[in-house]
């Protein structure tokens, strides 16, 4: 795989064929390519969630359900990325910040994937 745009679903085997370093390293290239604002400093985490993402576009039943489901209600690709991705980061922080150091729920996550709405992510709320 040369290039990535987040505007178009890898191809699910060149996807997976290659390490998750260079994943993370192709996306980092498409945000500045796209001139993105990214945080200064965070470009690295911004594209590890775009990768834990597109992974589970390729390796679960939910994700591409949720994903679509945001396209048709009027995000494009990247921005649906960016909401689900969104979820997955905020569930990180939690966990990170937790005094009981929880695991993370995946149905708790499912559930909350399903109550996304690009009406929801527009305004903020996920």
């Amino acid at each position: 795989m040369k290039k990535y745009i987040a505007l178009l679903a890898p191809e699910p085997e060149e996807w997976l064929a290659i390490d998750e370093s260079e994943r993370i390293n192709l996306v980092e290239i498409f945000h500045e390519d796209f001139e993105e604002e990214v945080p200064k400093g965070k470009e690295r985490i911004h594209a590890s969630i775009h990768v834990i993402v597109e992974n589970q576009l390729i390796e679960t039943e939910y994700a591409p359900i949720v994903v679509k489901k945001l396209i048709q209600q009027g995000l494009d690709r990247h921005d649906a990325l960016h909401a689900v991705g969104a979820i997955i980061a905020e569930d990180l922080f939690n966990i990170h910040h937790s005094k009981e150091k929880e695991h993370w729920d995946e149905k708790a996550y499912i559930k909350r994937l399903k109550n996304l709405t690009a009406k929801r992510w527009k305004k903020g709320i996920w």
